[in-house]
């Protein structure tokens, strides 16, 4: 079995306590799991076995899989910088069909569309499963129980905690970098593919077994500034073309023209001016769908009409944040990722816009993150419950179709603002619970939807500062009657409630288990 010895956790989930033939941990409860040992540590390589000269330059992407010995059950790990352009993770599989190579476990930092074509390796055993950001074609074959394996959801601060923790044991990390040199140096600032930012490769560099990096764009010793350092690189792959330009940049990095979502950003960036969130030296996330750019246009405005400075603003980075930092309204970007063409120039040109790993941002199994002393994160959700608990795996349908990102991470700020509509082509946001598990209602302290506002109870600083507003604020037990007055209690999803049909496991930021995802029936 994918999974097996089910218990209840802490959340009154159902949950494995054997995933793919490994222990896994249930949740605990919220800072109850304390993790114990060592970090894990990769071989100890030696100069001895690498040129003099430093040329690490391989004939192809084929060659340097065979030199680092792909076979059978191994993990292959990549980064998806270039996002919806990548030309890189696909190829990988290509070739391990090709050798006949069975059963590979693929750790992605997250998935796109231009993935699907692997869905023929998950169906032939090339690929045992994933253990990732899973989303669309990918993401709904699993769902229909087409995986071998089970899948593993980690957000982008638990892929970095399994791998450190030793939970994973990463065999070979492809890079794929716009730019190189023949040692192994690498950027993502440089070059036709450049994609700004390598930072989510910077485990993987570090703790990988072998590592290979793919370039379309190699130079001499040594490319300068490098985000990939190359001592820990042991073959360098030189292609035509690792992404295209076009599809690297994110297509939801647009400003909503929604009515409705435009007013879902007003009255999140009313609502924080008036709860005082909204300051001189204020740290802030606001993300990079429609209705959050919308959010950092109002506090773009309002710090500068007051006169104000955001300390620094958290990437994923837009144009719309390197607006603020250029305009003299943000002290830094901190970013773990460019969304477009405008924020990968950025990071080669401004000294102050600051390329990030996950461990200092996200990693929880470390001494204390970044997000812990971000003021204002604005996220989206699939649905959230009356409790506040929040999704954004799947959809009442049960499909897996977004990944988890660092959604788990950033619920960990002073203040988590969630502004989403009350419904979904008359489908309820507002449920009475949700269908995945992915975030406790303890961190969520805001939701802003269309019919009103609703402060978490638990928040009483927030209550007292919001009296007198004009702004509509509302229980949650309000937006639920609201919903189901308009939109009706839709037909429970087709999903199993057999434990043997667990297609994926959730994974908290602890690295334990919040939740699973079962088979959707046909």
């Amino acid at each position: 079995m994918k999974c097996e010895n089910f218990v209840v956790n802490a959340i009154g989930r159902r949950v494995p306590t054997i995933v793919n033939g490994e222990p896994v941990i249930p949740f605990k409860g919220l800072r109850q799991h304390r993790p114990t040992g060592r970090k894990y540590a990769p071989p100890i390589p030696t100069c001895i076995d690498y040129p003099d000269d430093g040329n690490k330059v391989v004939g192809s992407l084929a060659e340097a899989l065979k030199r680092c010995g792909l076979k059978d059950g191994m993990t292959i790990s990549t980064h998806h910088h270039l996002r919806d352009g990548d030309l890189v993770s696909n190829t990988i599989f290509d070739i391990a069909h090709e050798m006949g190579v069975k059963d590979l476990v693929w750790m992605p930092t997250a998935a796109f569309p231009c993935n699907e074509p692997l869905t023929k390796y998950l169906e032939d055993g090339t690929i045992n499963r994933i253990e990732g950001s899973m989303n669309g074609p990918l993401g709904k074959f699993t769902s229909y129980g087409g995986m071998k394996g089970c899948a593993v959801l980690r957000s982008h601060g638990g892929r970095v905690q399994a791998i450190q923790d030793g939970e994973v044991k990463i065999d070979i990390a492809v890079i794929a970098a716009p730019t190189a040199d023949p040692f192994g140096n690498a950027t993502g600032t440089e070059g036709p593919s450049a994609c700004g930012i390598l930072g989510y490769s910077l485990i993987d560099m570090l703790y990988a077994d072998k590592v290979i990096v793919v370039t379309d764009n190699l130079v001499p010793f040594p490319c300068m500034p490098f985000q990939i350092q190359g001592n820990f690189v042991d073959y360098v792959v030189v292609v035509d073309k690792i992404g295209i330009p076009e599809k690297i940049v994110s297509g939801t990095t647009q400003v909503t023209k929604s009515p409705d979502r435009l007013l879902l950003a007003e009255w999140t960036a009313q609502f924080c001016a008036e709860a005082g969130l909204l300051h001189d030296g204020v740290g802030i996330q606001t993300g990079a769908g429609g209705t959050s750019l919308s959010v950092g246009l109002h506090f773009h405005e309002q710090l500068k009409a007051n006169g104000w400075k955001a300390r620094f603003g958290f990437g994923g980075s837009t144009q719309y944040l390197v607006k603020m930092l250029e305009d003299g309204v943000m002290d830094y970007i901190l970013d773990g990722q460019a969304f477009d063409l405008e924020a990968v120039r950025s990071v080669r040109e401004n000294t102050n816009h600051i390329d990030l790993s996950v461990f200092q941002s996200y990693n929880y199994h470390s001494k204390g993150n970044y997000t812990s002393l971000t003021d204002i994160v604005i996220l989206g959700a699939t649905e959230i419950d009356t409790k506040f608990n929040g999704n954004v795996v799947t959809h009442s349908d049960g499909l897996l179709l977004h990944g988890i990102g660092g959604w788990q991470n950033c619920l960990h700020s002073k203040c988590t603002i969630l502004p989403v509509p009350l419904f979904r082509d008359r489908i309820p946001v507002i449920v009475d619970n949700v269908t995945t598990f992915c975030g406790p209602g303890e961190l969520i302290d805001v939701i802003v939807t269309e019919r009103g506002i609703v402060i978490n109870p638990l928040r009483t600083d927030l209550i007292d500062k919001m009296r007198g507003t004009s702004l509509p604020l509302v229980t949650i037990e309000d937006l639920k009657a609201e919903v189901d007055a308009i939109c009706g209690k839709p037909d429970k999803a087709p999903i199993s409630d057999k434990d043997e049909d667990t297609v994926a496991i959730i994974k908290w930021v602890d690295g334990t288990v919040i939740d699973c995802v079962r088979k959707v029936l046909e």
